[in-house]
């Protein structure tokens, strides 16, 4: 019978990574611990990087290799439908000790018709920050693409971006088109399309260790901008305690948010997807049928197959947690 799943997370080095992720989050790197570490994968169906079961009998298979086997049962029938074995989110915790660079992703009809792949709409929820710590998401200002090459060979593409302060807790959505950065001193967690399509507009002049600057891909991103004026871009929503509050809920993936101190009973029976839980604060328990005895504490993931189809979470003392689905 299946189980609630953890995955083995896949850390990826950065030139602009922290030190949290292994030191407060305790990600377990394949290479050296002192390299600069700005991403962890935690569920990931990307070619070369598709996450492996670490619980249970299912220990060392990949998600692909689940999808074959257990197919409707584990995502759900109806999004295996759609996306047969491919599993449609990526799901990675990023810690900033620089910037990134300022950046957009394509639309599914331009990554499919260039790329043969997935756009690249996601969503953020920081888990902690700076006292000063800034995103860039879209722009505050009107520039016409006609204008855009311009700006940008002056150096005063800045200029026209919406810089905002963020806040442990704050939630963003981010589609396909806008152009975005993270700035130094951020920890969150960005849920995604299945997409590792990255257009590159301005690296902030930065080189390697080599001397060496990173690829701008520039023509590739005009196509891409979407060049509206941005409004805010926070997502303002209160969240209450003890109950499922929606945060975003899109064509791509749902997120809501759960604030819990006492147990809480969740029912899938009409969801027809599979679940996936985050720890963000605190330790809760899993209880499904199958498997009484399964714990999440801060930073860790587990995915809920969909032929569990109810769950109850219990908190110990107290437990923040995403819930995500397609």
């Amino acid at each position: 019978m299946l189980y609630p799943l953890k995955f083995n997370p896949i850390l990826k080095e950065r030139i602009w990574g922290g030190r949290r992720l292994i030191e407060e989050y305790g990600k377990k790197p394949s290479g050296s611990m002192e390299k600069p570490y700005g991403e962890s994968w935690e569920l990931s169906a990307v070619q070369d990087n598709v996450s492996t079961v670490m619980n249970g009998f299912l220990a060392g298979n990949s998600l692909q290799e689940l999808i074959e086997v257990y197919m409707g049962d584990l995502v759900g029938d109806r999004v295996y439908r759609q996306f047969g074995l491919e599993f449609p989110l990526l799901i990675k915790l990023i810690d900033t000790a620089d910037y990134l660079s300022i950046q957009v992703h394509p639309d599914d009809a331009m990554a499919n018709r260039l790329h043969g792949a997935n756009g690249k709409t996601e969503m953020w929820y920081v888990l902690d920050s700076g006292k000063d710590s800034w995103i860039i998401t879209g722009f505050a200002k009107e520039l016409a693409k006609s204008e855009y090459f311009d700006v940008l060979a002056k150096g005063t593409l800045s200029q026209y971006l919406r810089y905002e302060l963020v806040e442990k807790d704050d939630f963003f959505y981010i589609p396909a088109g806008r152009v975005h950065a993270i700035g130094k001193g951020v920890t969150l967690i960005e849920i995604q399309q299945t997409s590792d399509i990255t257009y590159r507009i301005y690296d902030w002049d930065r080189v390697d260790e080599k001397g060496k600057s990173r690829e701008l891909h520039t023509k590739l991103a005009v196509e891409a901008i979407d060049f509206s004026v941005t409004p805010e871009t926070k997502v303002n929503k209160k969240c209450e305690i003890n109950v499922s509050n929606e945060i975003v809920h899109s064509p791509f993936f749902k997120t809501n948010h759960l604030s819990i101190n006492r147990s809480m009973n969740r029912d899938f029976f009409k969801l027809d997807s599979f679940v996936v839980y985050f720890c963000s604060e605190g330790k809760v328990s899993l209880e499904t049928s199958s498997h009484e005895d399964f714990t999440l504490s801060k930073g860790e993931l587990a995915l809920v197959p969909a032929a569990l189809e109810n769950i109850t979470l219990t908190p110990m003392n107290e437990a923040k947690i995403l819930e995500i689905y397609y």
